[in-house]
């Protein structure tokens, strides 16, 4: 077994003395959300049977079908979409947005500048690569107030005749709030309505499934998006996304996945089908272990003079741990301890790098089975002030303990602490 010096160790025994109590609301929530999903799979008549690939144009793949429909009951939604063909998060919610806006239709998010890599797909009018703006849909934004909330007077100015699609950022991305809790995306969903009814609410659920008792469709969200690769895949989707909500809007995703008038009738599974269930299976308990981890992190660093969010003691309602260092160096050389405690590429050091879709250099720890796959324990950051380190996932509560350790140890090795 690894071992650390004294201070370390001390450090540890504190953080886990200290946490206890998150502990188990978090066993709690596990519980819920693990018979949540086992109802869904009883209701449907789950069977080996569905487990069987598809090839060619995969018409009638019951094991497809059905799997939508476990999803939309488990998030509380009319229909949804489940599909390995998605390559990223990115992916998916940009097949949601163009589902559903048309040109002269305007985008609004309410939380804010989205995720990095978002912007992008939103675009400038005339840029030539097909995004949003290409294709003559607006977009505006209203930035959180000072304490990280909705400015309802900007919104409610904002709220024009073009807005069609309301979009909510559930995660913090990398900025330095905190995640929206379900209850708050409920308001949201609910004040928006009240200015505009027919307004098409959109949330972007990635790093926000299963770690509270409900989802953002069961509180009124009408299309939701999120990865295969985060949450819901549970380690061992290999690939893709889902989209959920109303089904005629959920339609409309799929004929911009596939093509109009073939949907989602169409799309070979090509043997990921047993991956996906089982993952979304096992989603719960290791959604579980990974926020245990984060409230371990920030019990951690908060021992030793480092701002956290949230602090360990706040709700959960994303995976990720956001930790604020006062330079570059104390950044790289956490995102590089995290990497050291990784069963696969430990021997690899991460440096910063032009990552594609994001706007500065990027430092990414990524020891993962599947790459990119952000349920398992990763880290990043973007080099820029200010330096805030973001720390997520983990299979197991004992791995991120390990990767948080060897983050601090790499720290005090050169003379950060």
């Amino acid at each position: 077994m690894m071992l650390f010096d004294q201070e370390i160790t001390e450090i540890k025994n504190k953080a886990e003395e200290l946490i206890q109590g998150q502990l188990k609301k978090m066993d709690d929530i596990v519980d819920h959300n693990q018979w949540k999903v086992i109802q869904a799979f009883q209701r449907h008549q789950v069977s080996d049977f569905h487990f069987s690939g598809s090839t060619g144009y995969a018409y009638n793949d019951r094991g497809r079908e059905v799997l939508d429909e476990v999803y939309a009951e488990v998030f509380g939604a009319e229909a949804a979409l489940v599909r390995p063909h998605f390559a990223s998060g990115t992916h998916t919610i940009s097949t949601a947005l163009f589902g559903v806006l048309r040109p002269g239709d305007e985008l609004l998010y309410i939380t804010g500048r989205p995720y990095d890599t978002l912007h992008k797909v939103i675009g400038h009018q005339g840029d030539g690569t097909g995004s949003l703006a290409d294709f003559g849909i607006t977009y505006q934004e209203t930035a959180l107030t000072s304490e990280g909330l909705v400015d309802w007077d900007a919104v409610v100015s904002a709220v024009g005749p073009a807005t069609k699609v309301i979009g909510i950022q559930r995660s913090r991305g990398y900025d330095w709030r905190s995640s929206f809790t379900v209850t708050q995306i409920a308001e949201m969903v609910s004040r928006v309505k009240a200015v505009k009814p027919d307004v098409i609410v959109f949330v972007d659920n990635c790093y926000g499934e299963f770690t509270e008792t409900i989802e953002p469709t069961e509180v009124g969200a009408d299309l939701m998006a999120g990865s295969l690769i985060k949450n819901p895949g549970g380690g061992i989707a290999e690939t893709g996304g889902y989209i959920c909500g109303k089904r005629d809007y959920v339609d409309l995703a799929a004929y911009r996945l596939t093509a109009p008038g073939i949907g989602g009738e169409v799309g070979a599974m090509l043997g990921t089908t047993r991956g996906i269930y089982q993952g979304l299976f096992l989603a719960p308990t290791l959604v579980g272990q990974a926020i245990k981890g984060s409230i371990f992190a920030a019990a951690v660093f908060e021992q030793i003079g480092f701002e956290t969010k949230p602090a360990w003691h706040e709700p959960r309602t994303d995976l990720i741990q956001a930790v604020s260092f006062s330079g570059p160096e104390h950044l790289i050389a956490f995102v590089q301890g995290i990497q050291r405690a990784a069963a696969v590429d430990s021997h690899v050091t991460p440096e910063p790098w032009d990552m594609p879709g994001y706007e500065h250099p990027v430092i990414m720890a990524a020891g993962t089975f599947i790459q990119g796959g952000s349920l398992e324990l990763s880290a990043d950051a973007p080099i820029r002030e200010p330096y805030i380190g973001y720390m997520q996932g983990g299979l197991t509560y004992s791995h991120v303990k390990f990767g948080v350790l060897m983050a601090l140890q790499t720290l005090k090795e050169r003379n950060l602490l």
